[in-house]
């Protein structure tokens, strides 16, 4: 039966597109046909971490509006036969569009792919009024600081009042060394706080930025951060896949801290 997940932040700029379109791939990548949408009106960036900016032509918008068929919106990635996007509108407000007209929208998608994954726009706001209605389940994304988390306190609420399930939680941008001296909350400690199931962290990987630049996906090589993503791709299909225990610290002369092997973390 086909699902539809929406992707939400508290917060902007915490990385939730950029685990859309990674999951996405992870998913496409076993096989799992999957589309991503973009339903951040006006601020279209999924396109662009999919690399395919130069493919758009038509947008949710014009779907909405039945100025033209979904499959003419739907743009298929080269690399990944089993993924594709709907892209959000660079122009246009979100009240353009209705609950109606989003239901419409994954209902079809629902009916050419399994999973749905709507990257949804940050905040509370009407946007994501729109979304819920439609969603089956939700994935957290946040950052292990008080900011982020306050925020995402006020998602969950908003999730709990329209009667959807708990989201899943995934904390990004998490820096090991700091997590082991204690100067950064521990993804598990961001998931009690939020009292949510934790369905894995990101490591900052600085390999996600340099692909982010060059309108690349990270997923296509050998780091940190593709590692994790696979690993919350298992827990997401219901895999049993044991959280990486991050390193404990060494020490060297003089009691000074020595890197480990094992900080090159999620290899």
């Amino acid at each position: 039966m086909s699902q539809a997940w929406m992707i939400i932040s508290g917060k902007g700029g915490v990385g939730k597109s950029m685990i859309t379109s990674s999951l996405g791939i992870a998913l496409a990548k076993k096989k799992l046909p999957c589309c991503c949408v973009d339903m951040d009106i006006g601020l279209r960036n999924l396109d662009m971490l999919l690399g395919m900016q130069n493919k758009v032509v038509y947008d949710v918008l014009d779907v909405a509006r039945k100025d033209c068929k979904i499959k003419y919106a739907l743009i298929q990635d080269t690399r990944h036969s089993d993924l594709c996007m709907l892209p959000a509108a660079q122009l246009g407000d979100v009240k353009d569009m209705n609950a109606d007209d989003m239901a419409r929208i994954v209902k079809k998608l629902k009916k050419r792919v399994p999973y749905v994954l709507l990257d949804a726009p940050a905040g509370i706001g009407r946007g994501i009024e729109n979304l819920l209605p439609s969603i089956d389940h939700s994935i957290l994304v946040t950052t292990p600081d008080d900011v982020s988390i306050r925020d995402a306190e006020r998602v969950i609420e908003l999730l709990e009042k329209a009667g959807k399930p708990r989201p899943m939680l995934v904390v990004n941008r998490v820096i090991p060394d700091m997590v082991c001296s204690g100067e950064m909350y521990s993804p598990q400690t961001v998931a009690a706080t939020l009292d949510v199931p934790l369905l894995g962290f990101v490591p900052e990987d600085r390999r996600v930025l340099a692909a982010i630049n060059r309108h690349e996906s990270f997923m296509e090589q050998e780091c940190a951060a593709a590692a994790a993503i696979e690993r919350i791709a298992q827990r997401f299909l219901g895999e049993h896949v044991l959280m990486p225990a991050f390193p404990k610290p060494r020490r060297g002369l003089f009691g000074r801290r020595r890197r480990s092997k094992e900080e090159t973390f999620g290899m």
